[in-house]
């Protein structure tokens, strides 16, 4: 366009054509077509022409450079790659946001990939994100979770749960933030190095909060004190589902018929197999293997053991 009304001012002023006739030129000048003049060339509308040819044909390759380069660069291959990966993050709901891909994110994604439980990354580093390898490596995002635009991008309005395991104590502090405003519902737990950022996240609103290095030592210590004990319970966590599985229902997910009634009035153990090995209060206080006649009330949960088919036929009693 800028090129055509240059073309047409300039055989309008210096080759002194009427309007049409200027139009009329330019465009069989730019166009190469070959035509006649309309009318005959002074010295300055050949130098005029002449100019006009050469800039177009300029503007021309490097419009077929750029194309080309758009093209076999990579950045086509971006865009469509980023336009399926928005695409695919619309149609998720109740899955998990992780925010960073370092060691812990790697094993946050590794437990969720055997659970079958679809995820999202958010990573900002190329070198991280180029090299990942995962049942779900078409939902990477490559880009700075700390913003608000991201996580929305991230599908976090119908996620059921964030992990953030940022290095930096105040990005995951952010990110929590962010992500308790936008979705109250939402289950975060977040990673914390120091040993004064656990209260600080709880506040801003994180559920959990982990610390790798405490409780790496308490583990280590565990498995001094009581090997078996910590090496079983690391099998139960560490199972795909297919030999042991430990799950939680909450008050909201059990029947209103079995609601306010006793664990003995669920049979669990009768019709499913699986064992009730846990009950949260809505206290928040945890008893182990609980008697038969505790009620199910409100906030309360039920912690089951069982395999997997024994957790299938539970789910399927409480549909």
């Amino acid at each position: 366009m800028a090129i055509t009304i240059m073309g047409t001012l300039g055989y309008r002023f210096i080759c002194d054509y009427s309007f049409v006739d200027a139009f009329y030129m330019t465009i069989i000048t730019i166009a190469t077509v070959g035509f006649e003049e309309v009318h005959p060339l002074d010295m300055y509308g050949k130098i005029f022409t002449a100019l006009l040819v050469m800039i177009s044909f300029g503007i021309f390759a490097y419009a077929v450079t750029s194309v080309t380069r758009f093209v076999f660069d990579g950045e086509f291959n971006k865009l469509f790659k980023n336009r399926k990966l928005n695409e695919t993050i619309q149609k998720l709901n109740h899955h998990v946001i992780i925010c960073g891909y370092g060691r812990n994110g790697r094993q946050a994604a590794q437990v969720l990939k055997k659970h079958k439980q679809r995820f999202v990354v958010i990573e900002k580093s190329v070198e991280l994100t180029s090299n990942m390898n995962h049942k779900y490596n078409d939902l990477v995002m490559t880009a700075d979770a700390t913003l608000d635009e991201i996580l929305l991008k991230a599908g976090i309005l119908r996620a059921k749960a964030l992990i953030t395991t940022l290095p930096i104590d105040a990005d995951n502090l952010f990110i929590v933030l962010t992500a308790r405003n936008l979705n109250p519902n939402l289950t975060i737990i977040s990673r914390a190095s120091e040993d004064n950022s656990d209260t600080k996240l709880k506040i801003a609103g994180a559920n959990n909060v982990i610390m790798p290095d405490r409780v790496g030592g308490a583990h280590m210590a565990s498995l001094v004190m009581k090997p078996d004990v910590v090496e079983f319970i690391d099998h139960l966590v560490g199972q795909e589902g297919d030999s042991v599985n430990m799950e939680e229902i909450s008050f909201k997910n059990i029947p209103e018929r079995l609601r306010h009634k006793t664990l003995k009035d669920l049979e669990i153990r009768n019709k499913s197999g699986a064992n009730i090995i846990g009950f949260k209060t809505a206290a928040g206080e945890y008893i182990i293997n609980p008697a038969a006649d505790t009620k199910i009330i409100p906030d309360a949960k039920i912690f089951v053991l069982g395999n997997a088919e024994q957790i299938t036929k539970l789910k399927e009693l409480l549909t």
